[in-house]
């Protein structure tokens, strides 16, 4: 519309209608995948020394100076280059120590500013590099198949893997035979999990799950513990409660770049879109308004609602939304379920995103 455009109720406040999610169906290419694979906007900043370590827990002080050591420590050629090699040597020579680090900890702590530090700090050009989450990487061995992932990722100096996933045995056994080549290829590892609830403690991540699951890789890896509450809520106000479906729309129509979808169709059109596809659906987006939130009807919905939470935290887009407050998403079941440790990640990360949309409503 070119127009300007009422709200029911209201007077016109805007020339142009807002974006729906709903409208849009992406095509990513398999080039743009490869291209992606480097720290989200959200964290195209962060460095070690933006890393503000809770005085309370030593170990986040201690995870600093270890990351900075580790990538020091990829500088140079790579493992496998000529660089490596010494006079009358045919093979390279083994790098000394782990050529992988395993952050382990709660959500919240920081493990992913951590691990897109390391990535910015690594002394290699970006395109030898690669950093995405678990089920980036299997979408990209899905759209190069496994030997070109192969030969697409084994002249990288490092590769960083945020949210490691435990709980899908076919895609682990994937992921962890595709890093086994990697790391013959001497390439560096880092990464960090989610693992199954009820393990090896309450709320916590389980570097002995970890490391059981990737099996024969586990020697590659340094476990590192973070301890600390979720950085997210430490501090700050509660969020904020929802809105009336007339200030979501107003919103919506007031702020250039938002979308404007009710709640149950966006779930129904994230069933028609694949989960690769998720970040591109939201290109362009500056905020995401939704009216009518309510409880995700089903597992395969929630673990979908999961996925596009984690891309809109990556890019930092606001959520507004008037229904149901995001901790009331998912149902006792599952949160007391095999997917808890997902669930409780997107109410984080949606909760903290409904806090940076305040602005967005008129007072």
């Amino acid at each position: 519309m070119s127009s300007s455009t009422a709200v029911p109720g209201q007077s016109p406040i805007a020339e142009t209608a807002p974006l729906s999610l709903c409208a849009r169906e992406p095509h990513v290419p398999a080039d743009r995948l490869v291209a992606e694979m480097v720290p989200p906007p959200r964290f195209d900043s962060v460095r070690f020394d933006t890393y503000v370590p809770d005085p309370n827990q030593p170990s986040q002080t201690e995870a600093v100076t270890v990351l900075a050591e580790f990538a020091a420590g990829l500088g140079g050629a790579h493992a496998t280059g000529a660089g490596k090699r010494k006079w009358f040597s045919k093979k390279p020579v083994a790098p000394a120590g782990p050529r992988g680090v395993y952050l382990d900890g709660g959500y919240g702590v920081g493990k992913t500013h951590l691990l897109a530090s390391l990535w910015h700090a690594t002394p290699a050009a970006p395109s030898l590099k690669a950093f995405g989450t678990f089920v980036e990487l299997t979408n990209l061995v899905g759209a190069l198949g496994f030997q070109q992932t192969v030969r697409t990722l084994s002249g990288h100096r490092l590769l960083c893997i945020d949210e490691f996933e435990l709980d899908d045995p076919g895609d682990t056994v994937l992921v962890s035979s595709l890093l086994s080549r990697l790391v013959e290829a001497g390439v560096a590892l880092a990464a960090t999990s989610n693992t199954l609830p009820g393990k090896l403690g309450e709320g916590r991540f389980a570097a002995a799950d970890f490391l059981r699951e990737i099996q024969g890789l586990s020697s590659h890896f340094r476990p590192l513990r973070i301890d600390g509450e979720d950085y997210r809520h430490r501090g700050l106000p509660d969020a904020p409660p929802p809105y009336s479906d007339e200030q979501v729309t107003a919103a919506a129509y007031a702020a250039p770049g938002a979308s404007l979808d009710d709640f149950p169709g966006l779930l129904d059109h994230l069933a028609r879109v694949h989960p690769s596809r998720y970040g591109a659906l939201t290109d362009g987006i500056s905020a995401v308004c939704l009216t009518d939130v309510q409880p995700v009807p089903d597992q395969s919905t929630a673990l979908r609602l999961v996925v596009l939470a984690d891309r809109l935290y990556d890019r930092e887009v606001p959520v507004l939304a008037s229904g149901l407050p995001f901790d009331r998403l998912f149902s006792e079941e599952m949160l007391n379920g095999g997917y808890r440790k997902k669930y409780f990640r997107a109410i984080s990360r949606l909760t903290a995103l409904a806090r940076d949309a305040k602005g967005l409503v008129a007072q």
